[in-house]
């Protein structure tokens, strides 16, 4: 399973790892987790860099209607994962 680092300003970087990753109307997701294994908690990243940056900024996907589009597309792309939304 491919890691990633994350960095955030002023904190220390972050290791996720890309469970899938998806793209609808020309914008990138990815299905991350802090667990290469076991159950875990899941976050939905999108890519919200400008086309001519060298790199890509990420951030959370929180609006339900978008979030629950997603994780239904990613749902039917890996069959082993089931989302429950936290409140």
């Amino acid at each position: 399973m491919e890691k990633i680092l994350f960095s955030q300003d002023s904190e220390d970087p972050i290791e996720f790892f890309i469970l899938e990753q998806t793209t609808v109307s020309g914008i990138n997701y990815l299905l991350v987790t802090d667990r290469e294994e076991g159950d875990s908690e899941a976050l939905i990243l999108k890519d919200v860099s400008p086309a001519d940056s060298e790199e890509a900024v990420y951030e959370i996907v929180s609006e339900d209607t978008e979030l629950n589009a997603i994780a239904d597309i990613f749902s039917s792309l890996l069959d082993d994962v089931a989302f429950e939304k936290e409140n």
